[in-house]
């Protein structure tokens, strides 16, 4: 097709995003990373690099702790009096793997009598406590819990990522990595690796990573002074894996609060023998939703909070990722739902889908009054031409816009072009009453407005969304 050019001649690119905590349902905040990595692969794939997309699940850590424990205490709830610490996980999807694990599978303990005993005042050494009591209670309920949480959650990531048009072809679990206790687990090699290259250093028992030399505020531990390793050790195992699965280049796209990583992972690739160059981290600012005229509150100590499932089943997915696209993706973003479902001129995106399905129509009417005729020759003598060659020339931008997408990464060039070739479009429909033009005139209007209509196509099949054939 038209756009198509070939400026990543094959260049193998992984682009990593989303990447949520398996913990609970994807929230709104998270559509937006996803909808611009997924418009990213897309056009880079159009522009002729070799694109894959990875979901790193972060399914090693503590937070995984805190929900098993959490779906255990709702369950045994009225055996310990309906106790349920301050930093468990709440929300009604707590409840439901609870409600589905029973339905499968028993837990029964003996004696539940750790929720009195000399629990921490804090809330963080309190969750802690009860973890770890749970674990002592009986690892292979822990153990049976923990997987089928975690398997259910993913689950449910998963669909609501392909209900947004997003599907990845790599889901990496950082469990994969192995922990310090086994020699040859990728974390381990990465460790000793960094050792051998003399880029760590002992300290208060600890091992840490010179990344400083790269621009890094401090160092940074990778092994804790009790053996265990640190999420960064995760990271750079993580890095390391990827480096050697040979990309040419790995795009990380991350949430603007994990503005300071950047550093210290670029330290890490270096020091591991490779250039940080090959590392590009594009930061996604997080979006506020209106309804109403207010703002929506994103999630509450209740654990209530607006789903991307929720914002996909309000204006469905083709205007959600219109407007989480609507503006470069490190700037702030208020995304008005109700204006996204208004049949309004300020409402872009119909707008654009509208510019989209009037020209289907016209062609349609066109062919329907042309049967049998043989129309897909245009005469020389055509007069309207000067009409529409605003038009044309607008149409001749497209591939070069698509290129500065792939370029800098930035998908909104091209909702921004879309807008103005639609504009375009309505103005020159509302100037002219094109069905009433002479048969030579309208064959070569049609032959000039059915090239905007599939540019209009091809533009936002680049970003995900499916062009409408009537509104």
């Amino acid at each position: 097709s038209f756009e198509e050019s070939n400026i990543g001649a094959g260049r193998k690119v992984q682009i990593e995003f989303v990447s949520a905590n398996p913990t609970g349902p994807l929230h709104v905040g998270h559509g937006r990373g996803a909808a611009y990595g997924d418009a990213i692969g897309r056009i880079l794939k159009a522009t002729g690099s070799i694109v894959e997309k990875e979901y790193y699940i972060n399914d090693a850590g503590r937070q995984i702790d805190i929900l098993t424990a959490s779906v255990i205490l709702k369950v045994i709830q009225n055996k310990i009096n309906n106790f349920f610490p301050q930093k468990a996980y709440k929300g009604d999807y707590i409840d439901s793997i609870g409600r589905e694990f029973i339905s499968k599978n028993k837990i029964e303990y003996g004696d539940i009598d750790f929720i009195d005993k000399d629990l921490s005042s804090d809330p963080e050494e309190e969750m802690d406590q009860i973890i770890l009591k749970l674990k002592e209670l009986d690892e292979s309920i822990w153990s049976s819990v923990k997987t089928f949480s975690l398997n259910s959650i993913i689950e449910s990531i998963k669909n609501d990522l392909e209900d947004f048009n997003v599907y990845f072809d790599n889901w990496f679990y950082e469990s994969s990595l192995g922990d310090l206790k086994n020699e040859s687990s990728e974390i381990s090699k990465s460790i000793t690796k960094l050792t051998k290259e003399g880029k760590t250093y002992k300290k208060d028992g600890a091992i840490w990573l010179d990344t400083e030399s790269a621009g890094d505020d401090k160092h940074r531990v990778l092994v804790r002074e009790d053996g265990r390793a640190t999420y960064f050790a995760s990271d750079v195992a993580y890095h390391k894996n990827k480096i050697d699965r040979g990309y040419d280049n790995l795009i990380n796209i991350w949430g603007a609060d994990h503005h300071g990583y950047i550093k210290r992972i670029e330290a890490s690739i270096e020091a591991l023998g490779s250039k940080k160059e090959k590392l590009v981290v594009k930061l996604v600012q997080f979006a506020n939703l209106f309804k109403d005229g207010k703002k929506v509150k994103m999630s509450t100590r209740s654990g209530e909070f607006f789903t991307l499932k929720d914002l996909i089943e309000d204006i469905g997915a083709d205007a959600a990722r219109f407007y989480y696209l609507s503006k470069q993706a490190d700037q702030h973003l208020d995304f008005d739902i109700d204006l996204a479902k208004s049949d309004s001129k300020e409402n872009i995106f119909y707008y654009i889908q509208y510019a989209h399905a009037r020209i289907f129509s016209l062609e349609k009417k066109f062919n329907e009054n042309n049967q049998g005729k043989n129309i897909n020759s245009i005469s020389e003598e055509s007069t309207s031409y000067d009409k529409y060659d605003k038009l044309i020339h607008e149409i001749s931008k497209y591939p070069n816009i698509v290129k500065k997408s792939a370029q800098t990464l930035q998908p909104h060039l091209i909702i921004f072009y879309l807008r103005d070739l639609s504009q375009l479009f309505h103005s020159y429909y509302n100037d002219n009453h094109v069905l009433s033009e002479s048969e030579e005139n309208m064959k070569s209007i049609i032959f000039c407005l059915s090239a905007v209509r599939q540019t209009i196509a091809n533009g936002l099949t680049l970003l995900g969304i499916s062009p409408m054939q009537k509104m």
